[in-house]
């Protein structure tokens, strides 16, 4: 069984989640990746580290934007011409575009949001979480190519060593994939790691009282090494940006350690952080749900709790 991993790249850099692919699909069969873009080709022996044999370099100045279509055309005919039975994505808004693209391009069955990925008697099965992920469902595909979209922080990157064989993708696009042009990339502002790559997350909630309190949060993590994060409610009242929103509807992280601020833990945020290592929260109210799934609870004024706390961190720092 051979796969084929898309390995998304940021500034000089395949990204976590998929080398994280990466690594589970080398522990199933034959795992070859596939970098698309535009000076790419120095990305592509990273993935060697993580179980990747081969990597196809898609290197060509038409792909430089991330646009999806251009990628479908590459990853289809790589598809085609090579026999793979099974493509697999990790989780992003580029990823899920172009998975969804090639699924119709190939008519191929698609599953998303898999958390797992096993052989069960020689066949594929995902696993996928349902009903606000309170059960974990069996999901099968029908035929071949199989095409499965992993949710972020599903599998950690195992590196395992060795060295991936690199060869050319062929790039040709068809006439309806260039028609759209990329007319500007704004990237936010922030300071500190991306909260899908952090070890250490700090997320506010509306327990916080306004935006202005988030400077707590901030400050824990910073003196944490870590990165802010915010729940929906959050992000609904404009108090802090999407970017950071974890959540059924923002982002799925599984960070060593998960500071909740003033979070009272509905299921629609739990979904996006229950993977975490250590789950701390931090609320005033000792019914909140948060405290039901959290490894360290604290029942307390966060206002004075989280710039003790904070001064006790630099403290320990510093000694």
């Amino acid at each position: 069984m051979t796969f084929l991993v898309f390995l998304e790249h940021h500034e000089g850099e395949l990204v976590k989640n998929s080398l994280a692919v990466m690594s589970k699909a080398a522990s199933l069969g034959t795992a070859h990746g596939v970098v698309i873009g535009a000076g790419v080709r120095d990305v592509a022996p990273q993935a060697g580290a993580f179980g990747a044999r081969k990597v196809w370099v898609a290197d060509d100045p038409a792909l430089e934007a991330p646009l999806p279509q251009p990628r479908v055309d590459v990853l289809a005919r790589l598809v085609r011409g090579n026999g793979y039975d099974t493509v697999l994505f990790g989780q992003s808004v580029l990823a899920a575009d172009v998975a969804a693209g090639l699924a119709a391009r190939l008519d191929a069955g698609l599953n998303w949001d898999l958390v797992d990925l096993v052989k069960q008697d020689g066949t594929l099965v995902g696993k996928r979480p349902a009903l606000q992920d309170s059960v974990v469902a069996d999901v099968g595909w029908k035929g071949e190519p199989r095409l499965a979209l992993f949710r972020s922080g599903a599998f950690d990157p195992q590196e395992t060593g060795g060295e991936a064989e690199l060869e050319d993708a062929p790039v040709e696009l068809q006439d309806f994939s260039t028609a759209a042009t990329m007319v500007e990339r704004a990237h936010a502002e922030s300071e500190g790691p991306a909260i899908e790559e952090a070890e250490v997350i700090v997320a506010g909630g509306r327990g916080l009282g306004g935006p202005e309190n988030f400077k707590l949060v901030e400050e824990l993590a910073q003196a944490l090494g870590g990165a802010v994060a915010a729940t929906r409610a959050v992000v609904d009242a404009g108090w802090y940006p999407y970017s950071t929103q974890v959540g059924q509807t923002g982002k799925t992280v599984s960070p060593k350690l998960y500071v909740a601020v003033g979070i009272s833990g509905a299921i629609q945020h739990k979904v996006g952080m229950q993977s975490s290592g250590t789950i701390v929260a931090i609320n005033k109210d000792g019914n909140a749900p948060i405290f039901e799934f959290a490894d360290l609870g604290v029942v307390g004024d966060l206002h004075e709790i989280v710039p003790k706390l904070t001064e006790l961190v630099k403290q320990r720092k510093s000694a």
